[in-house]
């Protein structure tokens, strides 16, 4: 013998199948972006591994870094504290920002605040390169100005027909 289906009378909801799919979609869309953002701005590594390689690159000795940096600062800086800011064992001595512009100019690399400039959504521009861009900027407020005349100029000549 056939069993016989039970049927359920209770009033049920129109369920948007479509819907749910697409909300659930974009709460796992939601999710996916915060785990992609999640620690993207902790770059402590990336710091110290900037600081040493800029620190290998320059004719400097880590002795004389720190000197030229005590200078630019009024702050005594020491062998100690560079060889603290990029090691990676030493995690609770971290590279302060307020010495970020004497750090770079003393050892001539501007990765560290390429990399500020970067996390910002930023560029970092320095030089010839920052005075084309200026130039660039002029020229294009020059061509905005030209067409707003031109449009000013055409509107007084129908004026006078």
């Amino acid at each position: 013998m056939a069993k016989k289906q039970q049927r359920i009378d209770s009033p049920q909801m129109d369920l948007d199948v479509f819907g749910l799919i697409r909300n659930v979609s974009e709460r796992q869309a939601a999710a996916a972006a915060v785990k992609a953002d999640a620690g993207k701005y902790n770059v402590d590594v990336r710091v110290r591994e900037l600081l040493s390689a800029a620190l290998k690159a320059c004719p400097l000795s880590r002795w004389e870094a720190a000197g030229k940096m005590s200078e630019l600062l009024g702050v005594e800086i020491t062998k100690a504290q560079l060889d603290s800011w990029t090691a990676e064992s030493k995690e609770n001595h971290r590279f302060p920002f307020a010495y970020a512009a004497a750090f770079c100019v003393t050892v001539g690399d501007k990765s560290l605040l390429r990399l500020l400039a970067e996390l910002c959504g930023g560029y970092y521009i320095e030089g010839e390169d920052a005075i084309r861009l200026e130039l660039g900027k002029i020229e294009d407020q020059k061509q905005a100005l030209a067409k707003r005349e031109a449009a000013i100029r055409g509107f007084l000549d129908e004026r006078r027909r």
